[in-house]
C-alpha cells in the first residue's frame, strides 16, 4: 500500500519562502514521476521524473523548484517569492502506470 505524507505547510508573509516535503512509503518511489498540485481542482504546479527531469507551471517556474531524494523516498517543493495567490492546499502525487496516488494535502497561506 502506497502512502504519501506531505509536510511543511504554514503561514508565510508575501515574498517569503517555504519548503514542502512529501514522504512516500515503499521502495517503488524512485521509479516513477512525482508531482505537486494545488487546490481542490488539482491545478498542476510541478513535476519531476524518475531521472530528475522537471516541469513547472508557468505561474511558478521562476519562483518554485521541485527536487527529489530517492534515498529518503521524498520529493520537495521549494517555494520562493510567495504571493497571496499561491495560497492553497498543496497535494503531492505519485504516478504509477496503473493509477495515481495522492497525499492528504498541506495548507499554505500567504498573508501579511
Amino acid at each position: 500500500q502506497v502512502q504519501l505524507v506531505e509536510s511543511g505547510g504554514g503561514l508565510v508573509q508575501p515574498g517569503g519562502p517555504l519548503k514542502l516535503s512529501c514522504a512516500a512509503s515503499g521502495s517503488i518511489f524512485r521509479l516513477y514521476t512525482m508531482g505537486w498540485y494545488r487546490r481542490e481542482e488539482r491545478e498542476f504546479v510541478a513535476q519531476i521524473t524518475s531521472s530528475g527531469r522537471t516541469n513547472l507551471a508557468d505561474s511558478v517556474k521562476d519562483r518554485f523548484t521541485i527536487s527529489r531524494d530517492n534515498a529518503k523516498n521524498t520529493v520537495y517543493l521549494q517555494m520562493n517569492s510567495l504571493k497571496p495567490e499561491d495560497t492553497a492546499v498543496y497535494y503531492c502525487r505519485l504516478d504509477l502506470p496503473s493509477r495515481y496516488y495522492w497525499g492528504q494535502g498541506t495548507q499554505v497561506t500567504v498573508s501579511s
